[in-house]
């Protein structure tokens, strides 16, 4: 890999390179200054192909990345930062977009977790709450976007106390029938994959895909604790810790949905996002069960689907005082 740009590098007779911020196997992400726009700071991915690839195997994978990148363009959702540029120079291609200050999900538990601490479940359900509608968003795209590389450290906090999914490197059409080259090529990140996306591009990934991603995503932030990696799991099904289990306070409605959405096959899994608010959401055989006609009668009082979403998990978060003074 070819080294990263210096600082003050020009990109496009725009872009001031101010630094390297990270740095992955196919091209770093660095923190530039937007010459035409006074003040602005913008994130730049840069995408660098093997340079021992075939000249129409680069051909496709440039074509890929301005076909997705024309998609990310498009999108307009506010957990998910802009994007405002797509270009090429010097042999690599480069997405400009909003740059997001602030700590990830990741550093924030693990501030915690140095401290003998779990992240205040009121912070992290509505952490979920706010991915959830991104997600939703990204699915029901025509076609659907799936992100594939959902994780803590991928969920930036912004200084108003908003998420943001911040790393597009995986994304993709869900095109049938089409076998597609990622932006970057990649499965994502094995803590949080499952078993289907390890066969990269030629793997079954759909939107149950991200479900799993997102399931194992706040099962790492309620316990402080790594989920097992999905082949673990297929060999040791025992491998995974229920997560009441590490972490008491998290409520049994919100257990029940952080594993419905790992399961190992994607047919075990919610089909969608919208679906989750079907997964066991009532506390029925818990130590007070909620009456199912209340229950009923307080869901229609929720009309977003995002809220419904997460009823049952707040209901369980207003009865944790009650569960825990008996366990």
């Amino acid at each position: 890999m070819r080294e990263p740009l210096k600082s003050g590098h020009v990109l496009k007779d725009r872009y001031v390179i101010k630094k390297p911020i990270g740095r992955g196997g196919m091209g770093s992400l660095y923190l530039a200054d937007d010459n035409r726009l006074e003040g602005r700071n913008c994130a730049i991915k840069e995408v660098q192909q093997d340079p021992d690839l075939s000249s129409d195997i680069l051909e496709q994978a440039r074509a890929q990345f301005y076909r997705e990148a024309s998609v990310l363009a498009q999108l307009d959702h506010p957990t998910l930062p802009k994007v405002s540029d797509y270009f090429s120079e010097g042999g690599r291609d480069y997405l400009v977009m909003d740059y997001v200050p602030g700590d990830d999900l990741k550093t924030l538990m693990d501030q915690a977790r140095r401290k003998g601490e779990f992240l205040q479940i009121a912070d992290v359900l509505s952490w979920a709450k706010q991915l959830a509608g991104a997600l939703v968003y990204l699915h029901n795209q025509d076609p659907p976007v799936i992100h594939r590389d959902i994780k803590p450290s991928n969920l930036k906090l912004n200084p108003q106390g908003l998420i943001k999914l911040v790393d597009f490197g995986l994304v993709k059409q869900l095109v049938p029938d089409e076998l597609t080259i990622t932006v970057i090529q990649g499965r994502g990140t094995a803590l949080y994959t499952p078993l289907e996306q390890y066969g990269g591009d030629t793997g079954h990934t759909d939107k149950r895909s991200d479900i799993y991603a997102f399931g194992a995503t706040f099962y790492h932030l309620m316990t402080n604790t790594p989920p097992a990696e999905a082949k673990e799991r297929f060999l040791m099904p025992e491998s995974l810790l229920p997560p009441r289990e590490i972490n008491p306070s998290i409520p049994r409605g919100l257990e029940k949905i952080i594993l419905s959405a790992m399961a190992l096959h994607p047919d075990g899994r919610p089909e969608d996002m919208l679906s989750l608010q079907d997964i066991h959401l009532r506390e029925r055989h818990v130590d007070h069960p909620i009456n199912e006609d209340r229950f009923l009668q307080a869901k229609d009082l929720f009309r977003s689907p995002i809220d419904r979403i997460f009823l049952g998990v707040v209901m369980a978060l207003a009865l944790i005082a009650i569960v825990t003074s008996f366990t």
